[in-house]
Order: C-alpha cells, then sequence, then structure tokens
C-alpha cells in the first residue's frame, strides 16, 4: 500500500490525480477505532472531532510511511502516549506539520495528504462545540445530568483528543 512520499497515481503520465493514501489510511483507522468505542453516534461533530484529531495522531507519527495492517496494532502505545491528557498534543501537531510542510516545499512535490492534514487541523482549531464545563462544577460534585450543568464553547481538538485516546482504550 503506498503511503506519504508514495502516493498512488490513476495512471502513468504526468498531471494524473494523485491519491492521498496515507491521510486516507489514518483516517480509515481512526474511524473504526471510534465506531469500534461506540463513544458518540457516527454523525455527530463530537465524532468528527474525535476522528480528526486521531487520524492527525496516526498520520503524523508515521514518520516511515510504512504504517499497514498487522502494524496497526503496535502502535497503540505510541498513540496513546500522544494523546494522554498531559501531553502538549497541539504543538507537537504544530511541529510535525510545519515539518511535513518544509519537506514538501523543499521537494517542490504537493503532497494531497498533508493538503488533507492542514484542512483537518484547521476544522479541528477553528470549529467550536459546546460541551459540558468541568471545571465549573459546584463543589467538585458531578451534574445530574449531561444536560444540567454549565457548558462552554470548546476548541473541537479539545474534545475530540480525549474522545481518541478512549476509543484506543476501549479497542
Amino acid at each position: 500500500m503506498p503511503h506519504r512520499g508514495q502516493e498512488s497515481t490513476a495512471g502513468t503520465g504526468g498531471g494524473e490525480l494523485t491519491v492521498p493514501m496515507a491521510w486516507l489510511y489514518a483516517e480509515y483507522i481512526a474511524d473504526e477505532l471510534l465506531r469500534n468505542g461506540d463513544l458518540m453516534p457516527p454523525t455527530s461533530f463530537e465524532f468528527r472531532a474525535g476522528r480528526d484529531a486521531l487520524a492527525l495522531t496516526i498520520f503524523l507519527s508515521d514518520t516511515e510511511g510504512d504504517l499497514c495492517g498487522i502494524q496497526v496494532v503496535s502502535q497503540f502505545e505510541t498513540w496513546l502516549s500522544l494523546t494522554a491528557y498531559d501531553q502538549p498534543w497541539q504543538d507537537w501537531v504544530c511541529e510535525r506539520m510545519d515539518g511535513l510542510a518544509a519537506d514538501a516545499a523543499a521537494s517542490r512535490t504537493p503532497s494531497p495528504d498533508l493538503a488533507l492534514a492542514e484542512a483537518a487541523w484547521r476544522w479541528l482549531e477553528e470549529t467550536e462545540l459546546l460541551a459540558p464545563d468541568l471545571n465549573a462544577v459546584p463543589g467538585g460534585a458531578a451534574a445530574a445530568g449531561e444536560d444540567d450543568g454549565p457548558k462552554v464553547w470548546t476548541p473541537a481538538w479539545q474534545l475530540g483528543l480525549p474522545l481518541g485516546h478512549l476509543a484506543i482504550h476501549l479497542f
């Protein structure tokens, strides 16, 4: 299966459509992990946030471009450590994206994988979702129902990252 730097083309001549196999594979893995975890309806924005955050983690952690088949299971610990609560995930994503963009600019070869990853990252940063405000629960007690407590607008990546982390644990 072709990966980053080895994208598949629909022919042998120049100017052909380049298929972003590395990104699509990362997105597929993330989607399967979240569906298996059954944490959110697949049509929800929360599910999309989890899928995009997890797909970015998978895509950006595959530094050798060789993630396939059985190797997915061997990467779970890496993905768990990257998505853990106390990790600077946002900084890591920015550094890896900058590095990939610099590589693409140096090679003067546009990367459709990188373009899709950038679009996902842009959506995760710019979109805010209404979520329970866990810091505002009076007296530290949990609210009676999900809709009863205070809510706060949260960047999509901050909601999606723990969903992706939990989905890996549940797999």
